[in-house]
């Protein structure tokens, strides 16, 4: 058998890898919905309470931490200059 072109040693692509894994991941999303679908949707409000917490904790990054400055710049003994 004639390869010159090297067809034979290419494999395949990312993209079709991905889109495989997509598409496996899609089905057996599918299969578990229907099987489980009374057992998801009743476990639905308890996780919706537990976002709350989690968000709270992980969310909050963006607010300068603990530093306790009340949004104020000037920390020196209160005096304004």
């Amino acid at each position: 058998m004639n390869d010159e072109r090297g067809w034979l040693d290419r494999g395949p692509s990312k993209g079709t890898f991905w889109l495989m894994a997509a598409l496996a991941l899609g089905v057996m999303g599918f299969l578990l919905w229907e099987e489980h679908k009374v057992h998801m949707l009743g476990a639905l409000p308890w996780l919706i309470l537990l976002a709350c917490p989690l968000m709270h904790v992980f969310m909050h990054g963006g607010h300068g931490g603990h530093g306790g400055n009340g949004g104020h710049d000037d920390h020196r003994g209160g005096r304004d200059e």
